[in-house]
C-alpha cells in the first residue's frame, strides 16, 4: 500500500507553479513550427538572393536591348535622311535646269518633313540654290562654304553629320552634307530639324513610365518625351546617368541604377549612336524593373506563410496524437494511485505509447492479483486465528470446567471417604442393635414383669425396632449415595475389551426394560430397534457402557411414563434405540417421545447434583456420570437434541479404539484408589 500511496501521492508544483509552465503540446508545437519557419526562412532568404541576382541581370539586360534598339531606331531615322538627300547627289544631277533643281529640292522638303532647309553648293563650295521651309529661296548667291567643314568634310567622307546647335536658342538642328558622286562633286547641305526626332523616341515604349531620350556627346538633350525639355535647351551632363556615360572611361558600365529626372530610383542603360556620337539612354524605374523580384518576395512570403501555417496545423495535429495518449496515461496511472486498481489503459496508437500502455495494464494486472491474493491470505489467515482463538477459549472453558470437575471428584472422594466410614458404623451398629432388641425383648419373656409394664416394653421395642429399620433404610440410601459419589469420582472401572455394539445395546436395552417392568409392574412402552449390521465391534469398557446407556434408557422410561400420567390422548410410549458405522467411530442414538428437556435444563443437565425429578426418585449424577465415561473415559461425544413435549434423543459417538487411547489418561483417582473398606 505504501507503493500505492507513493504511486498516487501529487507531486510538489509549488516551486514549479511560480513559473511559466507551456505543456507538452506547446513546446512540441513551437518546436515543430519553429524548425519548419527557419528551413523555410533559410530557403527564402537564399530563392531571394539569387532571385535578386537574377532579376537584375534580367532588367539590366532588357534596358541595353532597349537602349541598343532605340539608338538603331536613331540610327535609321538618320540614315533615312541621308537616304532622301542621296537621289539629289547624283552625278548628272548639277547638269539638269535650275528650276529641276528647285523643283527637287522643293520635293525633298516634301518628302522629308525633318528637312527645313536644304542648299547646293558646286565643286568650289559656293552656294548655287537653297530651298528653306521659313526664308525665301536663294539663287547663285555665291556664298562661299569652301573651307567650311559642311563641304570639305563631305568631301571627304561623303557623308557629313554637323553637330548639334539650336536656332533661336530653342529647336535643336543639324546639318547633314552629302557629297554628289563623279568628278568634282559637289555638295548637298540640309538643315535637318531634330525636333521630329520626338516621334521615334515617344514610339519607343519601356514598360508602364519607362521612355528614353537622347543627348549629344556633351550632354545636351536632343530628344526626350517631354517636349519642353528639348526645347528648353537642358544640359544633362550633370544628371548621374549621363555624366556615367560621358566619363568615358575604360570599363565604364553601360547601365545605372541611380535617381532619375523625377527624382525616384531608376534602372538607367544607354547605347552610342556612332555615326553622330550621340547617346540614347533608356530607362526605368527601379520598382517596375524588379517587379519580378517584387513578385518572387511575395510569392516566397507567401510560400513561408502557407509553409508555417501548414507547420502550425500539422504541429497541432501531431501534438494533440501525441499528448492525448500521454495524458489517458497519465489519467491511468492517477486513478490507479488512489486505489482503482482495475483501471486499465485502452491505447491504439502502434507506437511506444501503445506499447508503454500494455506494459502498464500488465504492471495493474499483476499488482491487483497480488493485492488480491494478499487479502485471500489476511482473509484466511483471520478466520485460522479465529478459529484457533474459539478453539483456544473452548478448550480453555473445558479445562477449567475439567478441574472444577475434577476439584470437585477429588473433594467428593474425600468426603464419601470420610463419610462412609461413620456411615459403615452406623448402618453396621443400626442392624447390631435392632438385633439387640430382639435379643432384649427374648432375655425379658423369661422376666417376671407385671402384664403391663410387658406390654409397653414391647411396644417400645417394636418401636425402637422401627427406628431402627428407618435408621438402617436411609443409611443403605446414603451409602447408595456415597458410592454412586465415588463411582462419580473414578475414571475407571475394570478391563476395556473389544465388545460388539449391537449386542451390548441390546443386553442394556432388555435389562434396563425388565428393570423397569420389575419395579412397576404397570409399565409398557414400545421399543424401535435399528441396528445398523456394520456397527461391528469397538474397545470399550462395557460395564462403564453399560451403566450409561442404562441411565440414559432410564431416564428415557420417566420421561415417557411421565407424558402417560397427562393421558394424553393417543399417545403411545416409544423408545427408539439405533446404531451407525461411522468408520473409525461408532454411533448410538437413544430417542424418547416423552416429555423433552426445557432449555433452561438443556444448560444444566450434564451439571453433577443437578436433576429435576423429586426427592428421593434421582441424586443428580447420573448424566454427569454418563458424560465423564464417554467423553472422558473413552474419548467420545454425546450430544442431545430435544424438544419440550416432543422428544429428546441423545447421540453417543464412540471412537472404536477410544478407550485404549483414553485409558493411560484417565487412571483410577488417589481417592478411589484409597477408598477404604466398610467397618461394622
Amino acid at each position: 500500500m505504501t507503493s500505492l500511496r507513493a504511486l498516487g501521492a501529487a507531486p510538489d508544483l509549488n516551486g514549479a507553479s511560480k513559473r511559466f509552465r507551456l505543456p507538452l503540446s506547446g513546446k512540441f508545437a513551437v518546436a515543430f513550427v519553429g524548425l519548419v519557419t527557419l528551413v523555410l526562412l533559410i530557403n527564402g532568404v537564399v530563392d531571394l538572393s539569387l532571385n535578386f541576382e537574377d532579376a537584375k541581370r534580367t532588367a539590366i539586360e532588357v534596358q541595353r536591348e532597349k537602349a541598343r534598339g532605340a539608338a538603331e531606331r536613331v540610327e535609321a531615322f538618320l540614315s533615312e535622311i541621308e537616304s532622301q538627300i542621296g537621289w539629289t547627289t547624283r552625278a548628272e544631277w548639277r547638269r539638269v535646269p535650275l528650276e529641276q533643281q528647285r523643283y527637287d529640292f522643293i520635293r525633298l522638303l516634301r518628302q522629308a518633313p525633318a528637312i527645313t532647309e536644304v542648299a547646293y553648293l558646286d565643286p568650289s563650295g559656293k552656294e548655287q540654290l537653297r530651298v528653306s521651309r521659313l526664308e525665301p529661296d536663294v539663287v547663285a548667291s555665291g556664298k562661299d562654304f569652301s573651307t567650311a567643314s559642311r563641304f570639305t568634310q563631305a568631301l571627304k567622307d561623303k557623308t557629313w553629320f554637323g553637330p548639334v546647335y539650336f536656332r533661336r536658342g530653342s529647336e535643336p538642328y543639324m546639318t547633314v552634307s552629302v557629297a554628289h558622286a563623279g568628278r568634282d562633286p559637289g555638295v548637298t547641305v540640309a538643315e535637318v530639324n531634330l525636333k521630329l526626332i520626338w516621334d521615334v523616341v515617344s514610339a519607343i515604349r519601356n514598360g508602364r513610365d519607362g521612355y528614353a531620350f537622347v543627348t549629344t556627346a556633351t550632354g545636351r538633350l536632343i530628344a526626350h518625351p517631354d517636349l519642353s525639355l528639348v526645347l528648353r535647351d537642358t544640359d544633362l551632363s550633370s544628371l548621374p546617368e549621363v555624366a556615367g556615360a560621358l566619363s568615358g572611361k575604360a570599363g565604364a558600365k553601360d547601365y545605372e541604377i541611380t535617381s532619375g529626372l523625377g527624382g525616384g530610383l531608376v534602372l538607367a542603360a544607354h547605347a552610342v549612336v556612332p555615326r553622330v556620337d550621340w547617346i540614347v539612354f533608356v530607362q526605368l524605374s527601379l520598382s517596375e524593373a524588379m517587379e519580378p523580384l517584387t513578385e518572387s518576395i511575395i510569392q516566397t512570403i507567401s510560400l513561408m506563410g502557407l509553409g508555417v501555417l501548414m507547420a502550425g496545423v500539422a504541429g497541432t495535429f501531431l501534438a494533440r496524437r501525441m499528448v492525448i495518449p500521454i495524458r489517458q496515461l497519465e489519467d491511468g496511472a492517477e486513478r490507479f494511485g488512489a486505489g482503482d486498481l482495475s483501471e486499465r489503459i485502452v491505447i491504439r496508437t502502434g507506437d511506444e505509447i501503445e506499447t508503454l500502455a500494455h506494459r502498464f495494464n500488465s504492471m495493474a494486472r499483476r499488482v491487483q492479483e497480488s493485492y488480491e491474493t494478499l487479502e485471500a491470505k489476511v482473509e484466511e489467515r483471520t478466520r485460522d486465528l479465529n478459529q484457533s482463538l474459539d478453539d483456544l477459549q473452548r478448550a480453555q472453558s473445558r479445562l477449567v470446567q475439567s478441574e472444577k470437575l475434577a476439584s470437585l471428584g477429588q473433594l467428593t472422594a474425600g468426603i464419601a471417604h470420610e463419610i462412609k466410614n461413620p456411615l459403615n458404623f452406623v448402618n453396621n451398629f443400626a442392624s447390631l442393635s435392632k438385633e439387640l432388641v430382639d435379643e432384649l425383648r427374648d432375655v425379658l419373656k423369661h422376666a417376671a414383669i407385671d402384664p403391663d409394664t410387658r406390654d409397653e416394653v414391647d411396644e417400645i421395642a417394636e418401636l425402637l425396632k422401627g427406628n431402627l429399620d428407618k435408621v438402617v433404610q436411609h443409611g443403605r440410601r446414603a451409602d447408595s449415595i456415597v458410592k454412586n459419589m465415588l463411582l462419580h469420582s473414578r475414571t475407571g472401572s475394570g478391563d476395556h475389551r473389544p465388545v460388539e455394539i449391537n449386542a451390548l445395546v441390546e443386553e442394556s436395552l432388555n435389562l434396563a426394560y425388565h428393570g423397569a417392568r420389575a419395579a412397576k409392574p404397570g409399565f409398557n412402552v414400545t421399543l424401535a430397534r435399528d441396528y445398523d449390521p456394520a456397527a461391528g465391534i469397538a474397545d470399550l469398557y462395557p460395564q462403564e457402557i453399560t451403566r450409561v446407556l442404562l441411565n440414559l434408557m432410564s431416564n428415557g422410561f420417566y420421561a415417557t411414563e411421565k407424558k402417560a400420567e397427562g393421558a394424553v390422548p393417543g399417545y403411545a410410549p416409544t423408545l427408539s434405540v439405533a446404531t451407525r458405522d461411522r468408520g473409525d467411530s461408532v454411533e448410538i442414538r437413544l430417542r424418547d417421545n416423552g416429555t423433552g428437556i426445557p432449555e433452561s435444563v438443556k444448560a444444566k443437565m450434564f451439571d453433577p447434583f443437578f436433576t429435576t425429578k423429586p426427592a428421593g426418585e434421582g441424586t443428580g449424577l447420573g448424566l454427569s456420570l454418563s458424560h465423564d465415561i464417554v467423553v472422558k473415559q473413552h474419548g467420545g461425544t454425546v450430544d442431545v437434541a430435544t424438544e419440550p413435549d416432543a422428544f429428546t434423543e441423545f447421540t453417543i459417538v464412540l471412537p472404536r479404539q477410544g478407550a485404549g487411547a483414553a485409558a493411560p489418561a484417565t487412571a483410577p483417582t488417589p481417592a478411589f484408589a484409597a477408598e477404604p473398606k466398610s467397618q461394622p
